[in-house]
C-alpha cells in the first residue's frame, strides 16, 4: 500500500491532536501531504509534544470539546473532512477513578457526537474510532483476546472505551449498513515513544527520573502489556484506514498489537529503558496497591496479519532505543527545529524497515 501518495491532497479531520499520539499522527498526515484538520482540548501535558513539534503548523487546529456538539458539528460542516481519526479520549485509567462521569462523558459521549455529526454528513467517507486493548472482558488468560471475545473493560477508563465501541457498532449498523461511510475500530496496545509526557505512564516517568537524576518509582513491575512503538498502531491505522476507503469490504473491528516477545512485564520493561539510557540510572519497586488494573493482557491481532498482510515493525530494543535518542535531545535542549527533525527521521526509518508494507 503506497501510503504516502494515498493521503496526499486527502482531507483528514483527527480528534484529540493535541495529545500524543494524535501530535505523531498529525506530523505523518502533514508529511504526506493530506489537509488536517485537528479537534481536541488545549494539550493534555506541559510541555507537550504537540507545542514542541510545532504541531500546528500547516494544518487547522480547531480547539474545542468533543462533548460540544454544536462546536464539532460546525468544524465538521466548515472543513467537510472525508476521512475521521477519532482519537480523543481521557486515557488515564486512574484519572478515570478519579473522575468517572468526565471519563465516561468523553469517551462515551464524545464518540456518539463524532458518529452523529457523521450521520448527519454527505462527504465523510470513512471513520476509525480508536480504542485501546483493555475495551476486553479481562480473564487474565494466557492467550491474545480476539475480536469476538466479550467487550466488558472493568475500570471507568476501559468500560467507557468498551462503550465506545458499542456506540461504533450500533450506529455502524443503524444509520451505515449500506456502506456510505466505511467505519472500523481499531484496539490498540500501551504505546510508546518520544514526546510523551503523561502522568502514570511508565515510559513518561522513566524519562522523568532520568531528567532530574533519580530512582525510577515503579509501582506495579509485574503487570504485563503489550507494548509498542507508538509508530506502530499509528501506521496500522493509516493501512486500515486507506484499505477501507478503497474497498468498503475491509471495514471491521481489529486488534493492534505487538508479538508474545514484545509483551513485557513492567518491570523488564524499565530493565530495557536503564540499559539503553545509561548513566547508572536504576528502579526500585513501590508497589502502592492502587486501584485495581489488569496484571496481564495481550491481544492475537492474526486478523490484521491476514487481512492486511501486517505485520509490527520494531521489536522492544528497537522502539527503546528511538525513545531514548529523541528524549536525550529534548532533555538536553535541542531546539524544536532538531527535534521535530528526529520525529521526521523516526518516521521515515519505520516506513524503510517496514518490509514494503507502507510503501
Amino acid at each position: 500500500m503506497d501510503i504516502k501518495n494515498f493521503y496526499k491532497g486527502k482531507k483528514v479531520l483527527v480528534t484529540g491532536h493535541t495529545g500524543f499520539k494524535g501530535s505523531w499522527l498529525c506530523r505523518i498526515l502533514k508529511k504526506f501531504g493530506a489537509e488536517v484538520v485537528g479537534y481536541a482540548l488545549d494539550p493534555p501535558t506541559d510541555p507537550s509534544l504537540f507545542e514542541i513539534a510545532d504541531i500546528k503548523k500547516d494544518m487547522v487546529s480547531v480547539i474545542g470539546d468533543i462533548a460540544d456538539l454544536e462546536k464539532l458539528k460546525d468544524t465538521f460542516d466548515k472543513y467537510r473532512p472525508e476521512i475521521v481519526f477519532h482519537l480523543a479520549a481521557q486515557p488515564i485509567v486512574r484519572e478515570s477513578y478519579k473522575d468517572p462521569v468526565q471519563t465516561y462523558k468523553s469517551n462515551v459521549m464524545g464518540t456518539v457526537n463524532i458518529l452523529e455529526c457523521i450521520r448527519l454528513s454527505d462527504y465523510v467517507k470513512a471513520f476509525l474510532n480508536v480504542t485501546t486493548d483493555k475495551v476486553y472482558l479481562n480473564r487474565e488468560w494466557e492467550w491474545g483476546y480476539r475480536e469476538t471475545d466479550e467487550l466488558d473493560g472493568y475500570d471507568p477508563y476501559s468500560n467507557s472505551k468498551s462503550c465506545s465501541e458499542l456506540v461504533t457498532h450500533s450506529y455502524k449498523n443503524s444509520f451505515f449498513s449500506d456502506g456510505r461511510v466505511a467505519i472500523s475500530t481499531a484496539r490498540a496496545g500501551n504505546v510508546i515513544g518520544g514526546g510523551d509526557f503523561a502522568a502514570d505512564r511508565i515510559i513518561p516517568d522513566c524519562i522523568r527520573a532520568a531528567k532530574s537524576k533519580k530512582d525510577i518509582i515503579v509501582r506495579n513491575p509485574y503487570s504485563t502489556r503489550p507494548y509498542q512503538h507508538v509508530l506502530e498502531p499509528l501506521f496500522a491505522y493509516l493501512l486500515i484506514m486507506a484499505k477501507q476507503y478503497e474497498n468498503a469490504s475491509y471495514a471491521g473491528y481489529y486488534n493492534v498489537g505487538p508479538d508474545d516477545n514484545c509483551c513485557f512485564e513492567t518491570g523488564s520493561l524499565v530493565d530495557l529503558f536503564t540499559s539503553e539510557w545509561g548513566d547508572g540510572i536504576k528502579w526500585i519497586n513501590k508497589f502502592d496497591g492502587g486501584p485495581h488494573e489488569a496484571g496481564f493482557l495481550k491481544l492475537d491481532c492474526s486478523k490484521l496479519k491476514r487481512v492486511f498482510g501486517w505485520s509490527p515493525t520494531w521489536e522492544l530494543p528497537e522502539a527503546m532505543k528511538k525513545i531514548v535518542e529523541w528524549s536525550k535531545l529534548y532533555i538536553g535542549g535541542a531546539d524544536k527545529k532538531t527535534l521535530i527533525e528526529k520525529m521526521d527521521k523516526q518516521i521515515e526509518e519505520f516506513i524503510n524497515d517496514s518490509r514494503e508494507l507502507y510503501k
